[in-house]
């Protein structure tokens, strides 16, 4: 089990949830990413950056919105295709 960001992250990336990550498995290229992305294979489901974000857009991904179920898979494809995963949030953003 793993924690998600979803789209509220977009353009906000306010990086309190890597703060407190014990992890270190959210990740976000400064200058490329428009959000931050969650590891799930290094994600411990500790459950510190869900209530660390200030625009509510962390949820464990059992209980991903489904409006934003996508981002489950966008999450974990970052970490293989980050260019792909770019672009669909760019289309998704609009």
């Amino acid at each position: 089990m793993t924690y998600v960001i979803t789209d509220a992250c977009i353009d906000v990336k306010d990086r309190s949830c890597v703060e407190v990550c014990p992890m270190d498995c959210i990740h976000v290229d400064e200058a490329l990413d428009r959000m931050c992305y969650v590891d799930p294979d290094t994600c411990t489901d500790c459950s510190l950056c869900e209530s660390a974000c200030p625009v509510g857009a962390i949820f464990h991904d059992r209980k991903v919105p489904v409006e934003s179920a996508a981002f489950t898979t966008l999450n974990a494809r970052w970490f293989e295709a980050p260019d792909a995963v770019r672009a669909k949030v760019d289309a998704f953003a609009g």
